[in-house]
């Protein structure tokens, strides 16, 4: 049946009519030309003269062992070592389609069964398919980016009073600007000094110690790749009829470097802007988008900063933070016309280094502690460093990656043991099943491969519904304008599919070897 090249033969013609029996000897005849061992046993000589070589046993002894010289059949060929390439290619084939298509035929079978199985993998997929690692870079988890410092000045707390009370004061709070801006400043590491002693210091108010030399003499330092001064300050913002609440702050020709911030539209202004107190303006997406619509041109727009009117000169990208975009009006004009034309003050709030690739975090800060401290004569701020910010940041960000893969790791090996557990169970209830293969012919690498070609389909299946799931979800947020997003990776979903893969064999070998090692009489007999 497996075409085995002895074929053994026990009285082939007992049961048969004479026309039958020779009818049979003429298969056996035309195998034993083909290059097959035919072995008979009978009783009948006419049968036995078929052979070239009649062996006769009496009481359990050879009485007689001589050729057949008078027989009829045509002369035999020896059957090849190795069966030619494309048969057994084809072979392959056919053997590979049958076996899919009991795996098929098996499972549906037990459908729900199957299902309930494929649960398992679904899940796991569901979670693999969308790619956590990229979903927290389009929230700005990734942190890349040069370095630098934060120098805050002690500064009038009746005006960070003012600013924070507008956390969450009602329908329409809003962030501040400078808790967005810090926002941005954390993707990138830094020092930030504040006035006074520490954080709640009651004397910071009284304190202006920064001034725009103490930028110039920063920027002096060999370690330094920029510096801005800044100011702020909330006011109202004016453009022709329609008036909101924006924040406004003063700073340098080097502050959109600093912070990493491109032009969309227009150009920042340049030093010489600095020098002669221009009335130039730069605005973010969000004051674009509130004073002059989706399609409005602001460039050469005259807007109202209070009661100082300013001419818009450029406008930037809109740039992600990692704890979410700001919904703050932002605009930036040179520190000196701020200071001179709108606030009224020679001290600066703060300032912002940006110390150059490479350069050691610790000894540029205390490089430029020593200046400052220096220059002022006493220590008269203190420094929180935001690389441990950006560090922090990270870390959770591993954190929570290591979290997500245990969970990952723990949800395989439980869908595994599911997948296990539900082919064992398929073994015991076919058992007679896999005893007839086998009396039938079948080998037991072909049972072995039934049972884990039926494991991996059931992997697959489920992987690829949990992917289709997952698709849907993203499609529905979109559909719904919702403002979380799912960000899909290829090499994610493809590495997820093939550990469902992985998952068939791995989990799916034990039950499949218990199958192929099966007796075919006692699996015959059990039943």
């Amino acid at each position: 049946m497996n075409g085995g090249r002895v074929i053994l033969a026990d009285e082939p013609t007992g049961a048969l009519d004479s026309r039958s029996g020779r009818e049979t000897m003429k298969l056996l005849t035309e195998l034993h030309a083909e290059g097959h061992t035919i072995i008979v046993v009978t009783h009948d000589m006419q049968v036995a003269n078929y052979a070239g070589r009649i062996i006769e046993i009496r009481d359990g002894e050879i009485v007689a062992d001589r050729p057949n010289g008078d027989v009829s059949a045509p002369t035999s060929r020896a059957l090849p070592e190795e069966k030619p390439k494309g048969n057994g290619l084809r072979a392959g084939i056919d053997k590979s389609k049958e076996l899919l298509r009991m795996a098929l035929v098996a499972m549906a079978a037990h459908k729900l069964r199957t299902f309930l199985t494929m649960l398992e993998q679904f899940a796991f997929e569901l979670r693999e398919g969308a790619a956590l690692s990229q979903t927290l870079s389009r929230q700005g988890a990734a942190l890349p980016a040069p370095p630098f410092f934060i120098l805050f000045a002690r500064c009038c707390r009746h005006h960070h009073r003012h600013r924070l009370g507008r956390l969450g004061s009602g329908p329409g709070a809003r962030l501040p600007a400078a808790s967005a801006e810090r926002h941005q400043r954390h993707r990138h590491p830094c020092h930030q000094l504040f006035p006074g002693k520490d954080f709640g210091d009651r004397d910071a108010q009284s304190i202006h110690t920064l001034v725009p030399a103490d930028a110039d003499t920063l920027a002096q330092l060999s370690f330094v790749d920029s510096v801005t001064p800044k100011v702020s300050s909330s006011i109202t913002l004016r453009y022709r009829n329609i008036a909101v609440s924006a924040s406004v702050s003063g700073v340098g020709s080097q502050y959109f470097r600093v912070y990493g911030y491109e032009i969309a539209q227009g150009r920042a202004f340049e030093d010489e802007a600095i020098q002669r107190h221009i009335q130039g303006a730069v605005i973010d997406q969000n004051t674009r988008k509130r004073l002059f619509g989706e399609a409005g041109d602001p460039l050469g727009q005259v807007i109202l900063l209070g009661s100082v009117p300013c001419r818009v000169i450029g406008v930037t990208k809109a740039k992600q933070s990692p704890f979410g975009n700001s919904e703050d009006l932002n605009i930036w004009i040179p520190y000196t016309t701020a200071m001179s034309r709108l606030l009224g003050q020679a001290y600066l709030q703060s300032i912002t280094v940006r110390v150059s690739d490479g350069a050691p975090m610790k000894a540029a800060e205390q490089g430029i502690l020593n200046l400052l401290t220096q220059r002022h004569r006493l220590r008269d701020f203190f420094v929180m460093n935001t690389d441990t910010i950006r560090k922090t940041i990270e870390s959770t960000t591993a954190t929570m990656t290591l979290l997500i893969s245990a969970i990952a790791v723990i949800s395989l090996v439980v869908g595994g043991i599911g997948v296990m557990n539900i082919m064992l169970v398929s073994v015991t209830e076919r058992t007679r099943e896999i005893g007839v293969r086998m009396a039938v012919g079948a080998r037991r690498n072909d049972i072995m491969s039934q049972f884990l070609i039926e494991a991996v389909l059931v992997c697959l299946l489920g992987g690829i519904l949990g992917i289709l799931l997952a698709l849907s979800i993203g499609v529905i947020f979109a559909k719904i304008g919702s403002s979380f997003s799912m960000v899909y990776s290829t090499t994610s979903m493809v590495a997820a599919f093939a550990c469902s893969t992985l998952l068939g064999v791995v989990f799916g070998f034990l039950p499949a070897r218990n199958a192929a090692r099966l007796d075919p009489v006692e699996a015959l007999a059990r039943e």
